[in-house]
């Protein structure tokens, strides 16, 4: 005896059930996404290609498309190539999807194309929350998330950095001219060219910074990001400094829906007041309770 839990024979004959309905319980969610969807209007919703073409290779239906990217919100299942192994081999969304699997690119551009039609879809369910009186003097709590945007913080520059970069090159530039000076009459020519070369360098480096110094002060908020344009440097909860995006929330303090969100490029401050009219909007509610998170 091993002394240890066994497990059963690997060989072993089982008997599954013989249609995958009968793996979901009848009170599972996966349910009521399904019902949920196939009662909504894609087209009305603005979905692309929610109408099928009669010519050329058939897609993916987009109901099919958005189940799959409202199990994978509900489930914290946020990569592309995770809902596409999860698609293989979870059973609840081989239920979903009818056994259907796209692959990580069709649900990226799924995301990528039908933005205005999900968010349409976020808005539609919180009307029918309203409906059902779900948030009948409801309490809300709005707080802001920093997300980390694909601009590294070289590329992102102010005032005073570009300041600091065009101090530093200007010293390097004249410690390489005075000790151009030095070897005038004892180096090789040789060295004087590599010399010249890093001086040259440094005047086309040094121009650069005082281009983007230009942008710079020209931009509203004397600041730009040049791989991600609309992202932005901001304190974080860690206290550290990071170029991001402030994603504000306002969630249903008794059901923990998020009710309205937004995504800026600025920081906290003053966002209360906003966020709170953009959930009475969402709840038609005037007496909305608004708490900072």
């Amino acid at each position: 005896m091993s002394g240890y839990i066994t497990g059963k024979s690997r060989t072993q004959v089982t008997l599954f059930p013989e249609v995958v309905d009968d793996f979901i319980s009848e009170e599972n969610t996966v349910r009521v996404l399904d019902v949920f969807v196939d009662e909504l209007d894609l087209i009305e919703l603005g979905f692309e290609r929610a109408k099928p073409k009669q010519v050329g290779r058939p897609g993916y239906d987009p109901a099919t498309m958005l189940k799959l990217y409202l199990y994978g919100y509900l489930n914290r299942i946020q990569s592309s190539r995770r809902l596409e192994r999860e698609a293989l081999r979870n059973v609840e969304l081989m239920w979903l999807t009818r056994r259907l699997a796209p692959d990580f690119k069709t649900i990226a551009d799924f995301r990528k194309d039908n933005s205005k039609g999900i968010k349409n879809v976020c808005r539609t369910f919180i009307d029918i929350c309203r409906k059902l009186d779900m948030f009948k003097d409801a309490v809300v709590a709005v707080d802001g998330s920093k997300f980390k945007a694909v601009n590294n913080k070289s590329k992102n520059f102010t005032p005073s950095k570009l300041k600091f970069h065009i101090e530093r090159v200007e010293k390097h530039i004249q410690r390489y001219l005075t000790k151009l000076d030095e070897v005038d009459n004892t180096e090789s020519s040789e060295t004087k060219e590599t010399i010249n070369d890093k001086i040259n360098s440094l005047k086309s480096t040094l121009e650069e910074f005082k281009e983007l110094k230009k942008k710079v002060e020209e931009a509203p908020d004397k600041q730009i990001s040049e791989t991600d344009p609309d992202s932005r440097l901001m304190k974080t909860r860690s206290n550290s400094r990071q170029v991001c995006y402030n994603v504000q929330s306002a969630v249903d303090a008794k059901h923990h829906l998020i009710v309205a969100h937004k995504v800026t490029n600025v920081p906290d401050r003053g966002k209360l007041h906003e966020m709170g009219v953009e959930a009475q909007d969402a709840l038609h509610n005037k007496d909305l309770t608004v708490l900072a998170g």
